[in-house]
C-alpha cells in the first residue's frame, strides 16, 4: 500500500467512524501483538515462544488439545499457566483505549467480538456484557469431564510453570468437587467437552445488540484478524453486510476485503493511534 493509499484509506476511516452511531469491534490475535503477545502464526511463530515444544515436534495445533489434560495434566497446566500468567501480566496497548474512547462517544454503543482468549478488552475496562469471546477465556474455567457443568472463575488460581520443561509445578487447578484437574474455558481443537454456556450467553447479548441498530450507521473496526482460522474475518464481513454499513480492516498482511473494504495495511495500533490523531 503506497502512502497516498494509505492516507486515503485513512481518511474513509475517519469518515466512517465519525458518522456511525454505533461501533462493532473484530478483534484477532494481532491484537495482542502489540501488547508484547507471541504471535503463534504457522510453527515457527509457535516454536519462538515455546521452543521446548519444537524440541518435542509439537505444534501449536497439537498442544492446544483438551486429551493433554487427561494424559498429561501437568503438561497441559504447564503450557496453559504460563498463558494465563502471561496475559495477567501484560498491559493492553494503547489502541484497546482509543477504542474504548470511541464507543464512549457514541454514548456506550459498542460490542467486541474476538477470538482472543486473554480478556484484554475486558482488562482495558470494556465492560463484560460489551464482550463475545468466540474461543472462551483462560480467565474462566470448566471440568474436563463436563461440557454442561458449570463454569467459574479463574481468579485466584495461580500455576507454578517451570521455563526449561513448561511444566506445571505443584498443585494443579481444581475441579469444584476437587476430585479432577479442571481446563480452562477455552475452545479447543478436536474438543467435544468443551462448555459453551457462557459462549452462549454472549453471543445472545451481541444478537440482541445487533437488532437495536438502524441499518447504515454503523461501523465494524476488524483488528488484526488473519485468515489461518478466519472466524473474525468471516463474521465482520457478515456483520457489515447485514448492517449495510462499512467495514475498516487493519492487517499489516491481510487487509484485503470484499469491495468497498476500508484496508489499512498497519498493526493495530499504530493504525488505530493515526485515525486518532485525525478524527
Amino acid at each position: 500500500m503506497s502512502h497516498s493509499e494509505l492516507k486515503e484509506s485513512i481518511a474513509r476511516a475517519v469518515d466512517a467512524i465519525s458518522s456511525a452511531e454505533s461501533i462493532l469491534i473484530g478483534a484477532g490475535a494481532g491484537m495482542g501483538v502489540d501488547s508484547g503477545l507471541p504471535d503463534f502464526r504457522g510453527k515457527e511463530g509457535f516454536w519462538e515462544a515455546y521452543p521446548v515444544f519444537k524440541e518435542m515436534g509439537y505444534s501449536f495445533h497439537q498442544m492446544a488439545n483438551p486429551a493433554w489434560f487427561l494424559r498429561d495434566p501437568s503438561q497441559a497446566w504447564g503450557f496453559y499457566g504460563h498463558r494465563l500468567n502471561l496475559y495477567r501480566e501484560t498491559q493492553p496497548h494503547k489502541g484497546f483505549q482509543i477504542l474504548k474512547r470511541w464507543v464512549e462517544v457514541k454514548q456506550g454503543s459498542g460490542f467486541v467480538f474476538t477470538s482472543n482468549v486473554d480478556g484484554h478488552f475486558q482488562a482495558a475496562g470494556f465492560l463484560e456484557e460489551q464482550v463475545y469471546e468466540c474461543h472462551g477465556s483462560i480467565h474462566w474455567l470448566q471440568s474436563c469431564h463436563d461440557s454442561r457443568g458449570e463454569v467459574w472463575s479463574a481468579e485466584g488460581v495461580k500455576v507454578k510453570v517451570d521455563k526449561h520443561t513448561y511444566r506445571a509445578k505443584g498443585k494443579l487447578p481444581m475441579s469444584l468437587s476437587g476430585r479432577n484437574v479442571c481446563r480452562p474455558n477455552i475452545l479447543m481443537f478436536d474438543d467435544f467437552m468443551w462448555n459453551g454456556e457462557r459462549y452462549d450467553h454472549q453471543r445472545s447479548r451481541l444478537g440482541q445488540w445487533l437488532k437495536s441498530l438502524r441499518r447504515g450507521r454503523a461501523v465494524v473496526i476488524e483488528i488484526g484478524a488473519g485468515k489461518s482460522v478466519p472466524t473474525v474475518r468471516f463474521n465482520c464481513e457478515r456483520y457489515a453486510d447485514i448492517l449495510k454499513c462499512p467495514l475498516i480492516r487493519i492487517n499489516p498482511r491481510d487487509a484485503d476485503g470484499p469491495e468497498g473494504t476500508i484496508s489499512i495495511t498497519m498493526g493495530g495500533c499504530e493504525a488505530l493511534e493515526k485515525i486518532e490523531v485525525a478524527l
